[in-house]
């Protein structure tokens, strides 16, 4: 039980750090320059952060969701 608990938890720390990896990258190729005044760089910085770990989340949370209820089907039958 304990052992299951562990694994659980090492897959969704890697799965939330790899879906914010990727949404980092995603978001590198998008132009945020014209929503941000020039004088604010520290800001909009902290702000793309933070969309990112938002963004990379939620994703997360739905490939382990999707995961979790794909492996409890076997109950349906």
């Amino acid at each position: 039980m304990m052992q299951s608990l562990a694994q659980e938890a090492v897959i969704s720390l890697l799965s939330h750090l790899i879906f914010i990896v990727i949404t980092w990258q995603v978001l590198q190729s998008v132009n945020f320059d014209a929503l941000f005044r020039k004088q604010k760089v520290i800001e909009a910085r902290i702000l793309i952060i933070f969309i990112t770990i938002a963004i990379g989340t939620t994703v997360s949370n739905f490939f382990l969701d999707f995961l979790q209820w794909s492996q409890q089907l076997i109950y349906l039958f």
